[in-house]
């Protein structure tokens, strides 16, 4: 497969081309920017782009944002992301968005050459490759919220308030009595730890609990 390779370090580019020609693959490109890499993808079009997620200038997310700006322009272009150590928020992102011909793997798993070259073919083929630390941090850093408690229709029920209906409203849009709606509401409410209080618009706090504010 033709394959790009985006690394500003010139020592892991020559070590991944060197192991990609070695397994059959032809290097058609390498950059050393976010800038770089947008505009060689853009032309060359290769089955495979492997790209790190932090590059020049800032060496923050220049690949990631590069990667979605590709996408962008061409919205099935196959990109495998490397990184040095797992940031959950990029995973969460790249795992939530269901994009295919996706991988993220940490660029400890480039020495286990088997392993790396399964996943640089199966992004390539368009599936998707997620290190298993990735993944596994990523299940981690997720905590329950008492949101996860409600039942499809409460929380239905709840967006239609965020939304400012009342419940005279709600029943209407969801073609259920207003007692039907009131005791979803008591309950969402209830799950959502809001007691009566005359001190707490317990409407206003729910929404603003399901903004995540």
């Amino acid at each position: 497969m033709r394959v790009l390779i985006a690394d500003d370090s010139a020592l892991l580019r020559e070590g991944l081309r060197l192991l990609l020609e070695d397994a059959g693959h032809e290097v058609v490109a390498s950059a050393a920017s976010g800038t770089e890499l947008i505009a060689r993808a853009l032309k060359h079009r290769p089955d495979l782009v492997i790209a790190d997620i932090r590059m020049p200038p800032s060496h923050t997310d220049e690949g990631l944002r590069a990667a979605q700006q590709i996408r962008r322009a061409w919205p099935e272009a196959p990109i495998l992301l490397l990184s040095q150590y797992v940031v959950v928020s990029y995973a969460t992102e790249l795992i939530e968005s269901g994009v295919s011909a996706t991988g993220y793997l940490l660029k400890d798993r480039v020495f286990d050459i088997r392993s790396f070259l399964d996943a640089v073919e199966r992004v390539a083929s368009g599936g998707v490759a997620i290190d298993p630390d990735v993944v596994a941090q990523v299940i981690a850093s997720r905590r329950r919220t008492p949101l996860d408690d409600l039942t499809p229709r409460e929380r239905e029920v709840l967006e239609l308030m965020g939304e400012g209906m009342t419940n005279t409203g709600i029943a209407e849009r969801l073609f259920v009595s207003e007692g039907a709606v009131e005791k979803h509401t008591q309950r969402l409410f209830a799950k959502l730890g809001l007691s009566p209080d005359a001190s707490v618009h317990r409407r206003v706090t729910a929404v603003l609990t399901l903004l995540g504010r």
